[in-house]
């Protein structure tokens, strides 16, 4: 599922609220902290490394490549050298995240002995798969199986998109309604044609470089080598982020000007360019506005608007010591440097 808006609120946010509730966890109520607060910051600041580990889990990723490639930074097999590159240090995070919150910000209630048979009746109650939804999972599973294996069968990913959305309509899983209420991939759409454009222009017309020259002959004048260029500038990339509301507009605003510093500070360009891309999803969870996720999971009521900032800010850090110690590590194996 390609947007981590649309898995907060259609998935991870109904599951959460329905436990949450079942516990006797209620938003907006000094009972939240049972259950509901911990289980909204785990999901939301797992979520950044989820959409981190897939080249498509979220849109702006599939932006970012496409933004290096105007500044001549072609990944081959991107799919794939994306999944490999971020395997590690996304499943390290995603394994310790919500053992770190447990720490930090604890559930009051630490057991729930009646899950299991709770979660068994509401099965039976579902009653058995449906056609539609075994029609969706085995087009689910051709999408990705093409996206992932589709450079070397000659089909491009949005081929795969559209194989995908044919088969759905055909057999009325879907039908152009479906299509049409969906806003947010028609907004996403739109912006990507504006924003993609847009830096093409600025890239063509020297703008790029040239800023990136210039920020490259500042970090130079203090006898800077790449390695510590590549830490400050993603350092800033990161922060930056708290000015901004959307990750799919910091992507189209600052991306390809940030690519182009480190080029130009002699980061390899594989390097910069996918650690870009994952720090894209990674600063998703450091604010109530900085993804369209944080909007959905802050207006569910169970966490303070403080604990958000807090938690974000401590978390940001946590990635950061991962990515960068467990990813170091295995970029350097996979011979990214």
């Amino acid at each position: 599922m390609p947007s981590t808006t649309a898995r907060a609120g259609g998935i991870f946010l109904p599951i959460i609220k329905s436990l949450s509730l079942s516990a006797g966890s209620n938003p907006g109520e000094p009972s939240k902290k049972k259950l509901g607060s911990y289980l909204i910051q785990s999901q939301f600041q797992s979520a950044g490394n989820s959409s981190a580990l897939f080249l498509t889990a979220a849109a702006q990723n599939l932006l970012c490549l496409r933004l290096a490639e105007e500044l001549g930074v072609v990944i081959s097999s991107p799919w794939v050298t994306w999944f490999k590159a971020a395997s590690l240090p996304a499943i390290t995070a995603l394994l310790v995240t919500p053992l770190v919150l447990y720490m930090l910000y604890p559930p009051e209630t630490k057991d729930t002995p009646d899950a299991p048979a709770m979660a068994a009746k509401k099965l039976e109650t579902m009653g058995p798969v449906t056609k539609n939804e075994w029609i969706m999972v085995g087009t689910m599973l051709l999408a990705v199986s093409l996206w992932v294996f589709g450079d070397a069968l000659g089909i491009p990913s949005v081929v795969a998109a559209m194989i995908g959305l044919s088969i759905l309509l055909l057999l009325g899983v879907l039908d152009w309604d479906d299509c049409l209420s969906e806003k947010s991939a028609w907004d996403t759409l739109a912006w990507f044609a504006v924003l993609v454009g847009m830096a093409g222009q600025l890239t063509n017309l020297g703008i790029v470089t040239w800023m990136s020259n210039c920020v490259a002959k500042f970090l130079m004048s203090f006898s800077l080598s790449w390695p510590v260029a590549f830490g400050v500038l993603q350092a800033a990339y990161f922060l930056i982020h708290y000015l901004f509301a959307s990750q799919t507009g910091h992507v189209g605003a600052l991306y390809s000007a940030f690519l182009a510093m480190h080029l130009a500070a002699g980061v390899p360009g594989v390097l910069a360019a996918l650690v870009l891309a994952y720090n894209t999803n990674l600063f998703g969870a450091i604010t109530h506005y900085s993804s369209g996720q944080a909007a959905v999971y802050y207006g569910a009521g169970y966490v303070d608007l403080p604990d958000v900032f807090k938690m974000g800010f401590v978390m940001a850090l946590i990635n950061a010591g991962i990515w960068g110690v467990v990813g170091s590590f295995w970029w350097k194996i996979l011979g990214l440097f």
